[in-house]
């Protein structure tokens, strides 16, 4: 995502908050200023002119590049957020920038014109270029010594993640520059630290999440694996019931034509019986009948 604002600005160090804020939208310079407070921004190379750095988001890590060109101050961001004109990732970057870039504009120059600043870039521990005046003609030789000898326990405090000692009493100049410098440097330190400590926490309990969610997947798999094998049970003991069914419904059919042809004989009995009685009763006629007529004349 590519914006372009219009800045009077000349150097992208004279921006202030107040001026971010301002061509800002308010959600969004919001969160930049979560990601600011909880150390996710990482300048990797910058001046007056351009920033190059990279932003820890909620959903990743993004690419930034901010340029002072033409009167414009151009941002892109590798993120797809829609946010006008300049996404929560590059406002981050521009406090972040603003707060480093305090300490070398808060340094005031040297009253001598025969001195020719000279500096040094090093690079902090999260990777943005530091930039440190060397040794000029106002430095005095006493406050060297001065800082050689704080230099010598805050070496120590910070080999032992100590605490740095309080600075010397030192008027503004280049050595109180160098003292502001080491001790910014071990605050990114620290605040890397907690960072990470915070990181570590939290993937801590998302890999107690991720256990506790494997175990119920686990759980629900063995209830799904009994569930389908009571299912093929109910399933053969259906088909067996099927069969069971079909073969009542076969024997309840043959009932059915043997009491129709039982029913068939009953009558036929019933009538032969009919006339079997007809009968019975012809022969006792005829029987009668016999009777009478062998039967011996009376006497008189």
């Amino acid at each position: 995502m590519r914006n372009k604002i219009p800045c009077s600005a000349e150097r992208l160090g004279l921006l202030t908050s107040q001026m971010i804020q301002a061509v800002s939208d308010a959600s969004a310079f919001q969160i930049a200023h979560q990601y600011l407070t909880a150390n996710r921004v990482r300048i990797a190379e910058a001046d007056d002119a351009q920033i190059a750095s990279t932003v820890i988001g909620n959903s990743g890590l993004y690419e930034q590049d901010i340029r002072l060109k033409d009167g414009h101050l151009v941002s892109k961001c590798s993120c797809t957020l829609s946010e006008e004109p300049m996404c929560r990732h590059c406002i981050a970057v521009l406090l972040e920038y603003q707060r480093w870039a305090q300490p070398r504009q808060s340094r005031k120059p040297s009253l001598a014109k025969e001195s020719i600043p000279a500096t040094a870039v090093g690079s902090s521990d999260n990777g943005k270029k530091t930039v440190l005046p060397s040794f000029t003609s106002d430095v005095t030789l006493s406050e060297v010594m001065v800082f050689l000898e704080w230099l010598q326990p805050a070496t120590k405090a910070l080999e032992k993640q100590a605490p740095l000692p309080a600075p010397p009493s030192l008027s503004p100049g280049a050595v109180s520059t160098w003292i502001q410098a080491i001790g910014n440097l071990e605050d990114r330190r620290r605040e890397s630290e907690e960072v990470m400590t915070s990181l570590e926490a939290q993937l801590k309990d998302r890999e107690s999440d991720v256990g506790h969610l494997t175990q119920q997947l686990q759980a629900s798999l063995r209830e799904n694996n009994a569930a389908q094998a009571a299912t093929q049970k109910l399933q053969r003991e259906v088909v067996s019931y099927k069969e069971v069914l079909s073969r009542v419904s076969e024997l309840t059919a043959e009932v059915v034509r043997h009491a129709g042809q039982m029913r068939a004989v009953t009558g036929d009995m019933l009538q032969k019986g009919s006339q079997l009685d007809k009968l019975v009763s012809s022969f006792k006629d005829v029987a009668e009948a016999l009777q009478s007529a062998v039967a011996p004349p009376p006497h008189e």
